[in-house]
């Protein structure tokens, strides 16, 4: 019968990712993690795997977690308040990023541009989350369009590309030290760029 584990996997996983954001994939060693987490290596290989495998699994929570955040940020039925729900999810990651004082950046850029090139996994995984961040700004936009917010002649899935391309864009240059100031305003200019109908 196997013993229990002795420690919490929630608490590993979030120490985990800390260190993998923080020093990124290359820089981080299982030493490394095993200081973070409090845990010896071998019950870290036992629990989890190698390097690799742990920084997919860390990955792909981060993954989730970025979409599950679009999608409660663009919850709803209300075709009325799609622009409003666009509008807070861009502001949202404006701020969030502003808030980032330590500019590490996101987790998900840093993996995709440190490891997507030589990792099959890390390139499905962002791919399949940028996929779904795209899936649910068009949705979004399309619902403003069939209210009369967005210009009904303008294509949503490229508006969605657009405003994705801003969102993580406002990531890499807040990340590079940009005031909040100047992060808010790159959000507000998007949004107010949007194509109205009969050009207001």
């Amino acid at each position: 019968m196997p013993r229990p584990r002795a420690f919490d996997e929630r608490h590993v996983l979030e120490r985990a990712r800390e260190q993998f954001w923080t020093t990124g994939y290359a820089g981080t060693r299982m030493d490394d993690i095993a200081r973070a987490t409090g845990l010896g290596k071998g019950s870290l290989y036992g629990a989890f795997g190698d390097k690799s495998r742990l920084f997919h699994l860390v990955f792909g929570e981060w993954c989730g977690a970025v979409v599950r955040v679009a999608e409660e940020q663009m919850a709803g039925d209300s075709d009325a308040e799609a622009f409003s729900r666009l509008s807070a999810y861009v502001h949202l990651m404006a701020d969030n990023t502003a808030a980032d004082v330590e500019h590490r950046g996101c987790l998900l850029a840093k993996g995709v541009a440190e490891l997507a090139q030589h990792d099959p996994a890390v390139a499905a995984r962002s791919a399949e989350t940028m996929t779904a961040l795209l899936t649910l700004l068009r949705r979004e936009i399309a619902a403003a369009q069939r209210h009369g917010d967005i210009d009904g002649a303008a294509d949503p899935e490229h508006l969605a590309a657009m405003l994705l391309a801003v969102v993580r864009g406002i990531e890499a240059v807040g990340k590079a030290g940009l005031t909040p100031e100047v992060l808010r305003g790159i959000a507000d200019t998007a949004l107010a760029g949007l194509p109205r109908p009969g050009g207001r």
